[in-house]
């Protein structure tokens, strides 16, 4: 039985349209903005009025959460950071300054009603003790920071590493602090079941266009693991999206 646009949520990461029309053509977007430089909350409310109420925003958590100061993802933060900050943001580390960054994506969250925040790791991040015991304490720091009514039911945490992060690996700590496993599954299966995030990125790089037998595969993969986010992330985005989209509505 092919799964219905309930069960599969096509979308994009970013806006390859303007947010009404797009609204108008998918059901789900991850917003990517929160991740380089956060918009300020009134222009998130704004957004969440622009479209129906059953529209989600999933969205990228702060980089300063995941990434160390010298990722290039920071020339697109407006205001520089300082030495102290430089020291402490990325990989995790619970500080005063990534615990911060952690709120102003909170916020973010809430201004959208988002229900699935993102954090995707550099490469760099690698399976070192020290990384895996910086994953452990934050989610648990973040977890008990707020009290169950505020984060809301079913609020999910989705964890994409890179690197030579292992299945096993990654299986035993989406586990034990209860993320989702966000992976391109033409690069690897993912380790947990429900919800499926698969992030599309292109086979062979950004400017991959998925063939029909990419998206019928993709199709099968999305169809074992429902609810299933599917977010297409290459340059032909927005044509990849609406053609699986045209797919998923064969009978």
């Amino acid at each position: 039985m092919t799964p219905t646009a309930r069960d599969v949520r096509i979308g994009c990461c970013g806006f390859p349209l303007g947010l009404a029309k797009y609204a108008q053509i998918f059901p789900v977007v991850e917003v990517q903005q929160t991740f380089y430089q956060p918009p300020l909350v009134k222009t998130l409310q704004k957004w969440r009025t622009q479209v129906p109420s059953a529209f989600e925003f999933t969205l990228k958590a702060w980089q300063l959460i995941t990434h160390e100061a010298s990722s290039p993802t920071y020339r697109r933060l407006r205001k520089r950071l300082s030495n102290k900050q430089k020291r402490e943001v990325g990989a995790f580390r619970l500080n005063e300054t990534v615990l911060a960054a952690w709120r102003r994506t909170w916020e973010c969250a809430q201004a959208l009603r988002s229900r699935t925040i993102l954090f995707q790791c550099p490469t760099r991040f690698a399976p070192t003790r020290e990384n895996k015991a910086n994953l452990r304490t934050f989610f648990h720091a973040i977890s008990s920071e707020a009290p169950p009514e505020e984060l809301g039911e079913g609020l999910t945490f989705v964890w994409e590493p890179r690197g030579d992060w292992t299945p096993a690996e990654i299986k035993e700590l989406c586990a034990e602090l209860n993320l989702a496993h966000g992976v391109d599954p033409f690069v690897q299966e993912p380790v947990t079941t429900e919800p499926g995030y698969f992030r599309l990125h292109g086979r062979a790089g950004y400017r991959y266009q998925h063939t029909d037998q990419d998206l019928a595969e993709l199709l099968n993969k999305a169809r074992a693991r429902t609810p299933c986010y599917v977010l297409f992330n290459n340059i032909s985005m927005l044509e990849d999206a609406r053609r699986f989209q045209q797919l998923i509505g064969k009978p």
